[in-house]
């Protein structure tokens, strides 16, 4: 078995829980190296988590030799930057969603792969979670017939760090940062999962709005949208409601029934058919990237197949950029 000596660009907030963990419990695989430009915090994360290395260069992370595989979680805007050059030295990549900032970036993270022969992986855990798996069974197998509609709605109150001054906002509210505002950081998750239920999206237009007024980028959007089988689907966002407004919730429509579920807060599986209305409740596991991580490993090992590649990943940029109207 290849042993997987994993180096992480970046170490913020997401690998504290979501994923970092989760490369030291899957067999063969272990985390030797961290990065952040602040030396601080990369000190501090090796520390915490018994990481023998840490560095404030990521190059310098990449030439390790003792480093053979690359996680990075830094923000959408250097994914790119990062991925080839990780790529160029010969060391795989799992890079947090989404792929990159634009869909520019997304064909030369593929176009780098392609050429050097180097695998890319992107991390649309929610695939390979659980609950998200019984939503594609239930679809798969018909249980509410042909699917004639699909719709997203999501809305929440602003956070509080949406107050602050411009250049104190969060990086998501950045766009050369973040590729948008939370619309480029949320949608992925959800524009990602009805791709792989439904199929690609060959077409979505959109509008997008500055509604609240507390930063520049667009803090409401609708779309529309059509699956290559020609699926019409639907979605608004609103990022400045009222709490009464909270919304998280993907309705399938199909000719026998309905299907309601969350992206985000995992509530209960809910569906109406004929036989009346059945409420299901699927757990997920505690580091939620562990499953897709494991998957990778496995990949890079060569006993599996993750198919949660850059290529797979691709088309949401598309999609989200279309709607954003950026081509």
């Amino acid at each position: 078995m290849k042993i997987l000596r994993w180096g992480f660009i970046g170490c913020g907030e997401v690998t504290e829980k979501k994923s970092g963990p989760a490369f030291s419990e899957i067999e063969g695989s272990s985390v030797v190296a961290v990065m952040s430009r602040q030396e601080r915090k990369a000190r501090s994360y090796a520390e915490r988590h018994g990481i023998p290395k840490w560095y404030t260069d990521a190059q310098e992370l990449v030439d390790d030799p003792d480093v053979n595989a690359i996680y990075i979680a830094t923000p959408p805007s250097s994914h790119a930057t990062f991925a080839i050059m990780a790529m160029k030295a010969g060391k795989p990549v799992y890079i947090e969603k989404p792929l990159a900032a634009s869909y520019e970036d997304c064909a030369r993270i593929n176009r780098i792969s392609a050429e050097t022969g180097v695998p890319c992986f992107v991390a649309y855990y929610r695939r390979y979670l659980p609950y998200f798996q019984k939503v594609k069974e239930l679809v798969d197998n018909g249980i509410i017939g042909k699917v004639i509609n699909v719709q997203i709605r999501f809305a929440v109150p602003p956070r509080e760090l949406d107050y602050t001054r411009p250049h104190e906002l969060p990086w998501r509210l950045q766009p050369d940062i973040a590729g948008g505002g939370y619309f480029y950081d949320l949608a992925p998750h959800q524009l990602d999962l009805l791709q792989h239920i439904f199929g690609v999206i060959i077409e979505a237009r959109g509008i997008r709005a500055n509604r609240g007024g507390l930063y520049e980028a667009e803090d409401s959007v609708s779309a529309c949208f059509e699956f290559e089988s020609g699926l019409p689907g639907s979605g608004s966002w609103c990022f400045v409601g009222h709490e009464s407004a909270r919304e998280d919730c993907i309705e399938i429509i199909g000719d026998k029934g309905l299907m309601n579920f969350s992206v985000f807060d995992y509530k209960p599986i809910v569906l109406h058919t004929s036989e009346g209305t059945q409420v299901l409740e699927v757990p997920n596991p505690p580091y939620v990237q562990y499953p897709l991580i494991k998957s990778v490993c496995e990949h890079l090992q060569g006993i599996g197949i993750c198919e949660c590649t850059s290529v797979s990943a691709t088309p949401v940029n598309w999609v989200l950029d279309r709607i954003l109207g950026k081509f």
